[in-house]
């Protein structure tokens, strides 16, 4: 559960959720669903993301039931178990923005990762154009701790300036959404 969030690996039932997001403006800009462009190439996206991928990365989606709606995708990649760090990243559907449902996932999803893999560190990285991950990063206890200029290659083709946030597993929580609990 993440804030009265469900989640789980993609499957092949979400297809033509992850092809909508997949063409949706926001999404193919900042976070895209690389090789997504028919319900061909969607199901194979949900089944390729339906395990650990050998350990470097997990996926879930984040639906409002067991049976619900994908209202948005989290990722942990880059894991490196030496380093004891890894990247994370999200995308919220259209139809779920505003909810907080990318927040809730993010603080799900960090905690797991500092509890059940013993990571130390996650960083995730956005567009500067991007106030909307923004807002979510800083909300979900990741501190801003710089730019990188011209560091990413974005949707439009052009490079942008991104911000690195990071989360240390000695933080502190942040405060609590409305209506949850930390552990």
């Amino acid at each position: 559960m993440a804030g009265g969030y469900r989640l789980r690996p993609p499957s092949p039932r979400e297809a033509k959720d992850v092809l909508a997001m997949s063409h949706e403006a926001e999404i193919r800009m900042w976070n895209a669903l690389t090789g997504v462009t028919d319900e061909e190439t969607a199901l194979a996206w949900c089944e390729r993301w339906s395990n650990w991928n050998g350990g470097a990365s997990a996926q879930w989606g984040v639906f409002d039931a067991p049976e619900g709606r994908l209202l948005g995708t989290i990722s942990l990649f880059d894991i490196d178990t030496e380093n004891s760090s890894a990247e994370i990243g999200y995308r919220v559907a259209p139809w779920a923005r505003g909810r907080g449902v990318g927040t809730a996932a993010l603080r799900s999803v960090a905690d797991w990762a500092f509890g059940e893999l013993g990571l130390t560190r996650l960083q995730l990285l956005h567009g500067l154009e991007n106030p909307a991950s923004c807002r979510v990063a800083a909300k979900s206890g990741f501190l801003l701790e710089g730019t990188l200029r011209s560091s990413y290659r974005y949707g439009d083709g052009e490079l942008h300036d991104e911000h690195l946030h990071a989360r240390l597993a000695r933080d502190p929580f942040p405060p609590p959404l409305p209506g949850t609990q930390h552990p």
